[in-house]
């Protein structure tokens, strides 16, 4: 009896450490994931050319801008980036690095340019300081920690 409860107390730790070691692998295989759908997302910024992304915000230190910027997030933009800009089920989020170190002239470029392939449509036809206001509002939000990103992304899914 006693080696019968040896042996099926080595395979319930065998059970538990193949368990362990398969949610690290897929935890691994998650990030990797992340990672490769991050730069997916965030390449676009990178395209913007020179010259856009020299360009100044008019509307930079306008505190006005920021909470008319955030009245056309809600309206233009919440509905694929979520509410918080935090990303939602069909755009990513804008309180990330790659977003908030791009320069203002870049991020203008991008919601002048869109990315259709990916299903941001092209907001040439939003007003100039409109597209601006959007800008300083999105630069206002800052990034968000890795620890509220990955908390947020799953209370989005």
């Amino acid at each position: 009896m006693k080696t019968s409860n040896k042996a099926a107390m080595a395979a319930l730790a065998m059970c538990a450490l193949l368990l362990a070691a398969s949610q690290g692998l897929s935890q691994s295989r998650a990030s990797e994931t992340l990672v490769k759908h991050k730069d997916y997302f965030y390449a676009e910024i990178a395209k913007a050319p020179e010259k856009a992304r020299q360009r100044l915000n008019p509307l930079e230190t306008d505190h006005d801008a920021v909470t008319a910027g955030g009245n056309l997030f809600l309206q233009h933009c919440a509905e694929c980036h979520g509410d918080s800009a935090d990303g939602g089920r069909k755009g990513p989020s804008l309180r990330v690095q790659e977003i908030q170190g791009a320069t203002p002239g870049a991020l203008f470029w991008l919601l002048t340019n869109g990315v259709v392939r990916r299903g941001m449509p092209v907001w040439s036809k939003l007003p100039e300081p409109q597209r601006w206001q959007l800008v300083t509002y999105i630069k206002s939000l800052g990034v968000k920690s890795a620890d509220a990103a990955a908390q947020s992304q799953q209370s989005n899914q």
